[in-house]
């Protein structure tokens, strides 16, 4: 399998036949055409169906067309890193992070980034479920720092552990719910939370069916994103999600978590990345960068650094 063959594959699918595919190449039909042959005879395989007005996949011809996708992005990524360390130009690295350590200490990270590599043009999301895992997949995103979903195979991705937290149920200050004890006592308040429609019954195992609970469906609001989540919470509703969540800025000083006999479960966090696809410089450099600035805050005495390794427990 030749990378040649696989850009004609490519090609081939975007274009839509020989003649649009030899044209996106710069290449003659007939080159064209005998790099899909050799393709097919290496896979021993139909990849193609040709017909009068052009060609298309086969089922075969699609499932390869995926990985021929991520097998190009990650060697133009390598041709991009290269060319930032001999400073031709920028290259792109684009990573997710869960947002409670985007609004902690993502902005330490990304400083530290910077001067070790200042030529590479770097991209964030907030590693919510919903965003992350598609661009993982098609490759746009070369890693996501957030806990590993359950549903997720091992063979589609791998998994390197950083640290894991306790998980609360987050109420504004003042809220009556605060008195509780029991989960029990909460299934009629209103609750807002993040998740995505995949991971939907993993958060209602994780907050009530582990505890014998069911709640009304209409009862969980679903909110994308951190401001979204605060500002219902301050509404007063109630919220599940990260102890560190309390000590960034749209919840420090406002929610507090409840005291509930019931044990919630502790999350890990770590980097997620497509299985078979190794870590690139850069990227091996910003989470080499987050392990430095994690182990400074563990070991620093001012008190929002000690509030937060209380929270902590490094897997690394």
């Amino acid at each position: 399998m030749k990378l040649q063959q696989l850009q004609a594959l490519i090609a081939l699918a975007d274009g839509g036949g020989i003649r649009a595919a030899a044209r996106m190449l710069g290449l003659s039909q007939a080159a064209v055409s005998k790099a899909l042959r050799e393709l097919e005879a290496d896979q021993q395989l139909p990849l193609l169906q040709r017909h009068a007005s052009g060609a298309r996949l086969t089922e075969p011809g699609q499932a390869l067309l995926t990985h021929a996708r991520q097998i190009s992005t990650q060697i133009e990524r390598a041709r991009d890193e290269m060319d930032a360390l001999r400073g031709r130009h920028d290259a792109r690295l684009c990573i997710g992070v869960t947002p409670w350590l985007a609004r902690t200490l993502l902005p330490e990270v990304v400083l530290q980034f910077r001067q070790r590599l200042p030529s590479i043009r770097l991209e964030l999301f907030e590693a919510l479920q919903a965003v992350a895992l598609p661009r993982l997949r098609d490759g746009q995103m070369d890693c996501a720092i957030g806990p590993l979903p359950g549903d997720l195979s091992n063979q589609e991705f791998h998994w390197q552990p950083l640290f894991s937290h306790a998980c609360q149920v987050i109420a504004r200050h003042g809220h009556p719910a605060l008195r509780a004890q029991s989960l029990a006592e909460l299934l009629e308040q209103d609750w807002v939370v993040n998740y995505s429609p995949a991971s939907y019954r993993q958060v209602l195992n994780a907050l009530f069916a582990r505890h014998g609970l069911n709640i009304a469906p209409e009862r969980l609001v679903c909110a994308q994103s951190v401001a979204l989540l605060a500002g219902l919470v301050q509404a007063g509703m109630l919220s599940y999600g990260p102890e560190p969540l309390l000590l960034c800025p749209d919840f420090a000083g406002k929610a507090q978590a409840l005291p509930l006999r019931e044990r919630l479960e502790d999350i890990t966090i770590g980097v997620i990345g497509r299985q078979g696809r190794v870590h690139g410089y850069a990227a091996s450099c910003f989470i080499a960068c987050l392990q430095q600035t994690l182990r400074q805050r563990m070991r620093s005495a001012r008190p929002e650094d000690r509030a937060l390794a209380r929270m902590l427990t490094l897997r690394f």
